[in-house]
Formats: C-alpha cells, sequence, structure tokens
C-alpha cells in the first residue's frame, strides 16, 4: 500500500541517499547552509529525521534532544536503510490518520514536515560538499504547498530561517529553498 506521502518521500528519498553516500569523510567538518551545522552535525541531523520521522509516523513521541554521533562504521548504508524505512512507515494509510500526540499537528502535516527536512536538509547537504541535488518537481510542490500553510508557524518556532528574498521564479526549488530561510546562491 502506499499514500500520497509515501510515495513523495520514494521520489525524495534516493537523491538525499545519494548525496549521503558521496560524502567523504574529510568533507565532515565543512560548513553547510545551515549557519548552525558542520557537515557532520548536518548528517547526524538527517539520521535524526529519517528514524524520528519513523517513530512519528507510528504516533509515537521523539526526543530531539538527543545528541548521537550516527557516522560510524557502515553509517552511510544505514542511512539508505533508515531512508526506505521511512518511505515505508508512511505508507501505511492510519499513519496519515489523525493528530500527531507529540506535535498537536495532523498526521499529514507531520509526514510533510519529514519530506521537507529530508529534501531541503538534502540540498543544504549537497551544496556543502559539492555534488548535484535535483528535486522532482512534485516534491518541490508539495515542498510549497506545506510553506503555504505552516512556513510561518515554522519560522516562529525555529524550524525556518528568515525568508530569503529570490529571483527565482514562483514553484521552484530556489523559491523554496528561499521561503526555509536559505540563500539559493550558497556556495562554501
Amino acid at each position: 500500500m502506499t499514500t500520497k506521502t509515501s510515495e513523495l518521500l520514494a521520489v525524495a528519498a534516493p537523491g538525499t541517499t545519494a548525496v549521503v553516500r558521496g560524502v567523504a569523510d574529510d568533507q565532515l567538518d565543512r560548513p553547510t547552509p545551515c549557519p548552525d551545522y558542520t557537515v557532520r552535525h548536518l548528517l547526524n541531523h538527517l539520521f535524526d529525521v529519517v528514524v524520528n520521522f519513523q517513530a512519528m509516523a507510528r504516533r509515537e513521541e521523539v526526543d530531539w534532544s538527543g545528541k548521537t554521533d550516527h557516522l560510524v562504521d557502515g553509517w552511510r548504508d544505514r542511512f539508505a536503510t533508515e531512508a526506505a524505512r521511512l518511505t515505508e512507515a508512511w505508507s501505511d494509510p492510519a499513519a496519515l490518520e489523525g493528530v500527531s500526540p507529540g506535535m498537536g499537528l495532523p498526521q499529514e502535516t507531520v509526514g510533510l514536515m519529514g519530506l521537507i527536512d529530508l529534501t531541503v536538509h538534502g540540498w543544504d547537504l549537497a551544496r556543502a560538499v559539492g555534488q548535484e541535488y535535483a528535486v522532482d518537481p512534485s516534491v518541490v510542490a508539495a515542498g510549497h504547498e506545506f510553506m503555504d500553510r505552516m512556513g510561518d508557524m515554522g519560522q516562529r518556532m525555529g524550524a525556518f530561517g528568515v525568508p530569503v528574498p529570490t529571483d527565482a521564479a514562483p514553484g521552484t526549488l530556489a523559491a523554496l529553498l528561499g521561503r526555509t530561510g536559505r540563500d539559493p546562491a550558497w556556495t562554501r
């Protein structure tokens, strides 16, 4: 079975997974477009995203405060496994029903939060390590729909930075990045 959320995750996860697989050990201390994160910190956050959003699909509360270093033997393969499990967790239609106990938001919104995290941080990581990163138009469109509904609240809660004005056409990845507080022209 699939859901719209799992279908979008199935399209988005391979791109982020490919970037993760391509990160070299000597790139872990590089800065990223997220000013508080080095590549190492961002990778650890992405691990938390793929694991914690699986739990949220099951309506389990999660603790984002843990600072586990996931970058131990086999971390690239483990990330790929966890990203696939994330997609699988959101493929159950029951995952989209009701309200998240930990966040008080509709489960469908929580699933899209995971998609946005995976996608935008995939771009952050790719930009930091000099990799190409393409995002399917369906994922970009879902990201804009999410930002239309939740962008202001996300910014107030610190999930997104202050929007960065861009010359990008509306509906593009660059425009979405700007809406989440990223400069699409960021370079290391």
